[in-house]
């Protein structure tokens, strides 16, 4: 229900900004993902370890022009996230314990607001929800999905238009808890995002 309300809600979004659209670009893009899953238990021993990992981005997008400087930015992408974890939580940090490297595959769309001060330079800044397509396995003797379904978060980076191309970095702060199980801390994700872009039309 939550999702439906929010996807609409973008959509309608979406929908007014092309109305009033003074241009439009389409294009794809991919580059690298370096996020963590963090444990927000305070005092609690972790299930997770707070280390960066690398993945991979890989989608399109449009914009929407609304004004000179000002425009609408939404995408769809495919975003590999890489976290690690372990039945003993203090035994992650020893490298001779059988832990659990977990990838996460979501389907993103971020709904971004693009404020361009300069035609090669643009600030953006706006949200991004996720949905988990699938996790590499589960957690604790693989009984227990670990993750919830849904993610959402706020975006905020640079992205410089040359001509075609588009070379962008971000970065990508969760709002809610991911994790799915049962009297378990708040787990939220973060990091950073690189990308080169190719504007199609």
């Amino acid at each position: 229900m939550k999702k439906s309300i929010i996807f609409s809600f973008a959509l309608i979004i979406i929908s007014i900004a092309g109305a009033n659209a003074q241009g439009f670009q389409l294009g794809v893009k991919g580059g690298v993902n370096f996020f963590n899953v963090q444990d927000k238990g305070g005092t609690y021993s972790p299930a997770l370890n707070n280390q960066y990992q690398f993945g991979y981005n890989l989608g399109g997008f449009a914009i929407l022009k609304l004004s000179k400087h000002v425009g609408i930015q939404p995408e769809i992408m495919w975003n590999e996230y890489q976290t690690r974890t372990a039945d003993n939580a203090n035994a992650i940090y020893d490298s001779l314990w059988p832990g659990k490297n977990i990838n996460l595959n979501y389907l993103t769309i971020p709904l971004l607001l693009n404020l361009s001060p300069s035609k090669i330079l643009t600030f953006q800044v706006g949200p991004q929800f996720g949905i988990l397509i699938n996790e590499s396995q589960t957690f604790y003797n693989n009984t227990k999905d670990a993750f919830k379904k849904g993610d959402f978060s706020m975006v905020g980076g640079v992205q410089l238009n040359l001509a075609w191309f588009k070379l962008g970095a971000r970065y990508v702060i969760g709002l809610n808890n991911i994790s799915d199980l049962p009297n378990s801390n708040a787990w939220k994700s973060q990091g950073a995002q690189a990308y080169i872009g190719i504007k199609i039309i």
